[in-house]
């Protein structure tokens, strides 16, 4: 298929790279020039704009670090709406689900499916990750042969997209709290003077520990914070999450305390960092 990658941060470069290892034509805009440019060396055109790169795509995939940045992307694809050709609009992006909904109805025609990433830009390069998709059914089936070529597995949602996004960012709010509570754990080992190598023996075959969190367990210990996800798009998510909860009349009082603690990380020097950096808050500090 013909496909349009609008963003090209870690996740929209791998997207861009797997769809071309599966034999899509790819079309890339990003918003700072020069990105891009390894993803044209595997082959993919590059346009100067949204638009430039829609026009003629099967499907436009945003990839986009907020709510502000996928908004602003879609109002310059409103041009659109006269072509019966237009593409469908995909957000691969994760943010509020009422942004979906709005993303919906503002779309060209209204053809938008919002299509959420479980797992890391390396699980899409590899075809591990998982897809979870929201919209109009029939538009989502159109583009079976995109989410094949980049998911292990997708489910399909509801007609509502905002459905897709809600699971999203709860499933980014437990793997936030898991690695908040492990940071926790860890820095208590570290002041307990516990051998490093005991914890990994003993912590990594855990059947508590999720992989999302399993994988980052060393990283943590070994005090590595370079990284894709950072604390302040973290501290993001899970804001989303507990701001949607409370829109519907359900708080949740952990959730508020997991977004200050990376709120409080990207506050403190972490906010270009992973989010293992949430451990340095309570890290045991040499005498």
């Amino acid at each position: 298929m013909r496909v349009a990658v609008l963003g090209i941060g870690h996740m929209g470069r791998a997207i861009a790279l797997r769809l071309l290892g599966q034999g899509h034509q790819v079309t890339v805009w990003n918003r700072t020039p020069g990105k891009a440019a390894d993803v044209v060396r595997a082959g993919a055109a590059e346009a100067s704009s949204p638009l430039g790169a829609a026009l003629g795509a099967d499907a436009a995939l945003m990839s986009l670090s907020d709510d502000a940045a996928v908004l602003a992307v879609m109002r310059g694809l409103i041009e659109l709406e006269g072509d019966r050709d237009s593409p469908v609009i995909v957000d691969t992006s994760t943010v509020a689900p009422d942004t979906s909904r709005s993303l919906r109805d503002v779309a060209p025609r209204r053809r938008f499916v919002a299509a959420p990433v479980l797992g890391a830009p390396g699980a899409v390069e590899d075809g591990t990750a998982s897809g979870l998709l929201g919209g109009e059914r029939r538009l989502a089936e159109t583009l079976e042969p995109v989410w094949a070529s980049l998911f292990a597995t997708h489910w399909y949602c509801g007609a509502d997209p905002g459905n897709a996004t809600t699971v999203k960012l709860l499933s980014n709010y437990q793997m936030m709290a898991g690695i908040a509570v492990a940071a926790e754990a860890l820095a208590a080992a570290e002041g307990a003077g516990l051998d490093p190598r005991l914890l990994r023996e003993v912590f990594f075959p855990l059947p508590t520990i999720a992989p999302a969190l399993r994988n980052r367990l060393g990283r943590m210990l070994d005090g590595d914070h370079d990284g894709w996800f950072t604390t302040r798009l973290g501290a993001k998510d899970v804001r989303l999450l507990a701001e949607t909860a409370e829109s519907l009349g359900v708080v949740l009082p952990i959730a508020r305390l997991v977004e200050r603690r990376y709120e409080e990380a990207a506050a403190q020097g972490h906010g270009d960092d992973d989010i293992t950096a949430v451990i340095e808050l309570v890290r045991p500090r040499e005498p």
